[in-house]
């Protein structure tokens, strides 16, 4: 077979180490790591550490999740470094601590939930598995959107259902609240909880979009088009891969598009959704960088690099420009 730059620089094991010195290198640019008031009033070292290293355990969940799972049939980096060039891609996310928590959470909620599969009596990887997304709804509520459809998830896709490992999962998004609510009565804030839940009522339509700039519109575009793109050619070559990888990358594909619809009607929360749709589409856009050479997706593949580096410098240098 011939292998062509794309699948080069898709196997070659050069490529991790690469991408994440670029991502290192991007992270100093855009000045979230080194502000120009180096020391916060508390005496603490300020910048946006807490969330480059939200980053960097994200990385190395989405290597184990690959690596645990075998995502792809052959030596590949092209899942990790699709999340962390497309996440350099929307640098106007670097400084935005919550939604840099709930992605972490996201992606060890694939980690923890892929363990249970065909596993009715994994209760323990269940239970961490939502105790993640309970985590990430103490920073962003909306996740419990998802809920109805992780639980169908778990029965259709991963054959880990039951009446044990539902218990598992309520127990799991309950908990971080057993810690928050004595520590919310002991400051006299018993109200807080209540009205955190009462965002999930939020829900304004049609979603107002005048504020989002002109770089987020085109990043977000940019992610829509490759998680499109994955999805088809997942479609069209399901069949070479195990049954295992279609019921986990159909995990991927339904997550993508429920992020993608809530993205559209709730523009709002644009910051953390869009960190999600990018890691659901890393893993679609990967299987098709790492799985395909013919000579027009060697020219896709270069097309990409180019668009994700035009728009990292857009939104390096461009933040004040709106749509």
């Amino acid at each position: 077979m011939l292998k062509r730059r794309q699948n080069r620089v898709a196997e070659s094991r050069m490529t991790l180490p690469v991408v994440i010195s670029y991502a290192i290198a991007v992270w100093l640019i855009s000045g979230t790591l080194l502000p120009d008031v180096p020391i916060t009033s508390d005496g603490l070292l300020g910048g946006a550490w807490v969330q480059f290293a939200c980053f960097l355990v994200s990385v190395y969940l989405l290597v184990e999740l690959n690596n645990g799972n075998a995502l792809i049939r052959i030596f590949s980096r092209s899942i990790s470094c699709s999340f962390i060039i497309l996440t350099c891609a929307a640098n106007f996310l670097f400084e935005n601590m919550g939604g840099a928590i709930a992605a972490l959470c996201y992606v060890a909620f694939y980690a923890m939930l892929f363990h249970s599969y065909q596993d009715k009596q994994a209760t323990g990887w269940t239970f961490y598995a939502f105790l993640c997304i309970g985590l990430c709804s103490t920073v962003f509520i909306q996740i419990l959107y998802f809920l109805p459809l992780l639980w169908l998830i778990m029965f259709f896709q991963l054959s880990s259902f039951s009446g044990r490992t539902f218990v598992a999962s309520i127990l799991g998004l309950i908990t971080p609240y057993w810690f928050l609510l004595p520590i919310a009565i002991w400051q006299g804030q018993t109200d807080l909880l209540p009205a955190h839940f009462m965002k999930l009522a939020d829900f304004p339509l049609p979603g107002d979009y005048s504020q989002l700039a002109i770089g987020q519109i085109l990043v977000l575009l940019f992610v829509v088009g490759l998680g499109i793109t994955g999805i088809v050619h997942f479609k069209r070559n399901q069949s070479a891969d195990n049954i295992r990888i279609r019921l986990l990358y159909g995990c991927f594909i339904q997550l993508w598009c429920v992020t993608f619809l809530l993205l559209c009607v709730q523009p709002q929360h644009f910051d953390v959704l869009l960190r999600l749709l990018i890691i659901n589409t890393a893993p679609l856009i990967g299987h098709f960088l790492a799985l395909t050479h013919t000579r027009v997706t060697n020219i896709a593949f270069h097309v990409i690099v180019a668009i994700a580096l035009l728009l990292t410098i857009l939104n390096l240098w461009m933040p004040s420009l709106t749509f």
